[in-house]
């Protein structure tokens, strides 16, 4: 499985957005967005929760 962090570019962000200075930090996850998040730790702990779960997951079916 493959979850990655990354801050959302200003060619994907609304004007007022960008106007109030706000960050985005999309988690994807097999390529395909799961979460959306204004921090950035918050975005990393919700990646490893995801990344935890899978890895039970995996334990359980083996």
């Amino acid at each position: 499985m493959t979850v990655k962090v990354t801050e959302r570019d200003d060619a994907h962000m609304s004007h007022e957005a960008l106007g109030h200075g706000i960050h985005i930090w999309d988690v994807h996850q097999q390529d395909q967005l799961v979460g959306m998040f204004h921090n950035e730790n918050e975005a990393h702990n919700y990646k490893n929760e995801l990344e935890t779960l899978e890895m039970k997951r995996q334990a359980q079916s083996s």
